[in-house]
């Protein structure tokens, strides 16, 4: 039985395999997603997001065990750091949820950025359609922090939840940075913690100023370490999803979603073309040198680099 057919009958082996052999652009990956393509579209993506240190992974162990309680399944992607030495994810996320990676429904993988400032990993989004395929209900993507250059689970999540905890100035910074326009629900973790209502008047302040957007991103407290009002958080989370689909926004968002991913992907094969050419005949070296020798400018050797592939 080859890995096509392996995955669709939900080998789990066989989906982390395929997922690795993604990661590692194997040709014959890309090809599957192409013939399997048809088979996608069912599962919901939500994304969770937010400052390191507001316990993404364990409000999402969290989330996932009520689904589970549901019988749905779940797939997570954990995007963390990569390492600069050996190019893999430096966290691990399956260490923080080791009880759910015994449960045969539940499939995680931890995806290292890579070098992608997107605070997600370029592979992600095959990944999710190789879960997809793989027959999960719903995806948790959870990215590795929050900033400005870390916003790019918009583009790629159906419901985006914004996870933020108390006393640590990361919901002015979130207000600041414009991040809070991402987020479809706001959960205010360790809500156990004097200033937990200062925050959640904060962001409703905010969210007041805001007169105009028809849907208004609801803030709920939590507690992910002592398990409290998870279920409340997931209902939230489902009523999102009840009005994507009721109003059918749904379709806009993963037009608008495919759209960048095409383009992403156009992108990438552009400049490996570029790149391959520019190294092949040493262009680049010698475009670098003459550069920094300030007998060329970066203008017209980009121009240079460029026109290797006009002709």
């Amino acid at each position: 039985m080859d890995i096509q057919e392996r995955l669709l009958k939900r080998d789990k082996r066989a989906c982390a395999r395929l997922i690795s052999m993604l990661e590692n652009n194997d040709e014959e990956a890309i090809n599957i997603i192409k013939r399997l393509f048809n088979k996608t579209g069912s599962a919901y993506v939500i994304g969770i997001t937010g400052p390191p240190g507001s316990g993404k992974s364990t409000l999402t162990d969290r989330l996932t065990k009520e689904l589970r309680k549901e019988g749905k399944r779940v797939g997570i992607l954990a995007i963390d750091p990569t390492s600069p030495f050996s190019g893999g994810a430096i966290l691990g996320d399956r260490i923080r949820m080791s009880d759910l990676a015994l449960d045969k429904d539940v499939f995680i993988r931890s995806m290292g950025t890579r070098g992608f400032l997107g605070g997600v990993s370029k592979a992600t989004w095959g990944a999710v359609k190789i879960l997809d395929m793989y027959g999960c209900d719903y995806i948790f993507i959870e990215t590795v922090g929050v900033g400005q250059s870390e916003i790019d689970i918009v583009k790629m999540a159906d419901t985006v939840l914004m996870v933020l905890i108390p006393n640590m100035g990361d919901d002015i910074q979130a207000i600041k940075a414009g991040i809070m326009e991402i987020a479809d629900v706001f959960a205010i973790n360790k809500s156990d913690l004097d200033g937990a209502d200062k925050t959640k008047m904060e962001i409703e302040m905010n969210l007041d100023l805001n007169e105009k957007k028809e849907y208004r991103p609801p803030v709920v407290k939590v507690s992910a370490q002592k398990n409290e009002d998870i279920d409340i958080l997931l209902r939230k989370l489902r009523d999102h999803e009840k009005y994507l689909k009721d109003t059918e926004l749904i379709h806009q968002i993963r037009q608008r979603n495919l759209k960048t991913e095409i383009l992403q992907l156009a992108e990438e094969e552009i400049l490996r073309m570029i790149m391959d050419k520019a190294y092949e005949n040493d262009l680049l070296e010698e475009l670098s040198i003459k550069v920094e020798k300030r007998e060329e400018n970066p203008y017209t050797a980009k121009e240079k680099i460029v026109a290797l592939i006009k002709d």
